[in-house]
């Protein structure tokens, strides 16, 4: 008998510290992220939740430097989503000015 994978909830804040705030560039490789995985991943923001993989989401949030956004994923790969994305964010969303 197969075991069903394990459904797990992760969760995370990061701090926007690009001087632009979450513009279109880091919008674009927050989702390039998330996508890459199975789980349902969630940012949050002012009591406004949108889909990580959506970059009208993530653009309407329109968080400023200095926002705090939180992350919940829920799936198999969870965790491994939460941390790619804070990562992501503390690397500046691999942007450079």
């Amino acid at each position: 008998m197969k075991l069903a994978p394990v459904e797990t909830t992760a969760k995370g804040i990061f701090i926007v510290r690009n001087d632009r705030g979450l513009h279109t560039r880091p919008s674009t490789e927050i989702v390039k992220c998330a996508a890459s995985f199975s789980s349902d991943v969630r940012l949050t923001y002012q009591k406004t939740e949108i889909n990580a993989k959506s970059l009208l989401g993530i653009l309407m949030l329109a968080a400023e430097k200095g926002s705090r956004i939180k992350v919940i994923a829920k799936g198999k790969d969870a965790d491994k989503a939460v941390a790619s994305l804070l990562a992501l964010a503390s690397n500046n969303f691999n942007i450079r000015y």
